[in-house]
């Protein structure tokens, strides 16, 4: 799913995901992959995108990049994966008590049965992570 990278863009990713689990019979798993899925696209709209929208949206015009999010089902596994144009890995830290920012790495770790970051040849980075289907393995 091609997507702006505009922070309004999370909302919309969390209504695909929601559908597309009630659309595969996995509605036990939306909570955790909807987490899941904010977490990365909102790290990606943070790296490539507009983090504050004018006023004006016409200033935006020609200055927001696309980023991507496919979410795949496998046998075990829902599959996530989000694409954006920053080369830069993510990079998880630990956050102090009172930070308002720098959890979701570590809860898309929690989450997950696995997650990652391949940074490409032809530009740009997929984050990526697992979540176990309930009931398999």
């Amino acid at each position: 799913m091609l997507m702006p990278a505009l922070p309004h863009t999370v909302g919309k990713a969390r209504q695909y995901v929601q559908w597309l689990l009630d659309t595969w019979k996995l509605p036990s798993m939306v909570d955790t992959v909807e987490l899941l899925v904010s977490e990365l696209v909102t790290n990606a709209i943070n790296a490539t995108g507009v983090t504050e929208v004018p006023e004006d949206i016409d200033q935006l015009v020609g200055k927001v990049q696309p980023i991507y999010l496919c979410v795949s089902m496998r046998p075990e596994a829902v599959l996530i994966e989000v694409w954006d144009s920053s080369s830069t890995p993510p990079l998880q830290r630990a956050a102090a008590a009172d930070d308002e920012n720098g959890r979701g790495l570590v809860l898309v770790q929690a989450l997950s049965k696995e997650w990652g970051c391949v940074v490409l040849s032809t530009g740009g980075k997929i984050v990526w992570c697992e979540c176990l289907i309930e009931g398999s393995a």
